[in-house]
Parts: structure tokens; C-alpha cells; sequence
């Protein structure tokens, strides 16, 4: 997978269009941007300050049904820079979460699934998964 390639070529799966505040830190530096599309490998974060490819961070997503943040680690995969930035694929990064455990790793796809059932719906939800969310 290049960093030069079309966002349709470059995720694993359907993302979900759904807003979400991320937060993350940079050299002492916290951001606060925001992902428009999750599926549950990953994640694309609209900034106009993508980190490098390569780079691994723990992120958060602020859900409005949870009292805490969901902290995620990710691995930023590709970018769009503010240059090359169109209105169809803004500035930002493409992320892929990564997991500790398959333990963690069930935990954490089991949260964005129902996050993906509560804002789309069971039926899209399924469609975007390709079979009935885990846990369902």
C-alpha cells in the first residue's frame, strides 16, 4: 500500500461516516481534530498537521454514549497533505488501529461496531461489516 494511492484503494474496509472528536498528543503538544469515517480497523483523522507515516500515538475518541473516551493506539498509514488536500479527500491521515491482544483487539472492534449500529442503524451497520456486528 503507498501513501500516494487513492483513500478507496488504500482501506481494508467500509468506513462509516460519523463525526468524532480525536485528541492526541505531539511532542508536548495536544490536538484536537476529528474523524469523519471509522470502520473497525481504522480510522481517518482530518488535520491540517498529519504526523509522519509510520508513526504509532494513542488517540482518543470522544463518543457522545460514553462517559469516557475510547483511547485507541494507531498507526498512521497514509496521508493527504494540505497540497495535495481536494473537498472529496481533505487533509488528514489514514490510521489503523493496533492491539496488544486479541482480547483487546475483540474489546475494542466490539465498541466501534456498536458505535457503528447506534449512529447508522443495525441494517447499515451490517451491510458496512459485511455480517452482524459481534456481540449482536
Amino acid at each position: 500500500m503507498s501513501a500516494s494511492q487513492p483513500p478507496s484503494e488504500r482501506r481494508a474496509g467500509d468506513r462509516a461516516p460519523i463525526e468524532l472528536k480525536v485528541e492526541y498528543k505531539r511532542l508536548n503538544t495536544f490536538f484536537a481534530d476529528y474523524t469523519r469515517n471509522i470502520s473497525r480497523g481504522g480510522t481517518f483523522i482530518t488535520t491540517e498537521r498529519p504526523l509522519p507515516v509510520g508513526t504509532e500515538f494513542m488517540f482518543a475518541l470522544g463518543i457522545p454514549k460514553l462517559d469516557d473516551a475510547l483511547r485507541l493506539r494507531g498507526k498512521v498509514m497514509w496521508i493527504t497533505s494540505v497540497e495535495d488536500a481536494t473537498q472529496a479527500n481533505p487533509a488528514g491521515m489514514g490510521i489503523e488501529f493496533q492491539f496488544d491482544s486479541d482480547d483487546e483487539r475483540r474489546e475494542k472492534v466490539r465498541v466501534v461496531e456498536h458505535l457503528l449500529v447506534d449512529e447508522l442503524g443495525e441494517h447499515i451497520a451490517e451491510r458496512l461489516l459485511g455480517r452482524k456486528p459481534e456481540g449482536e
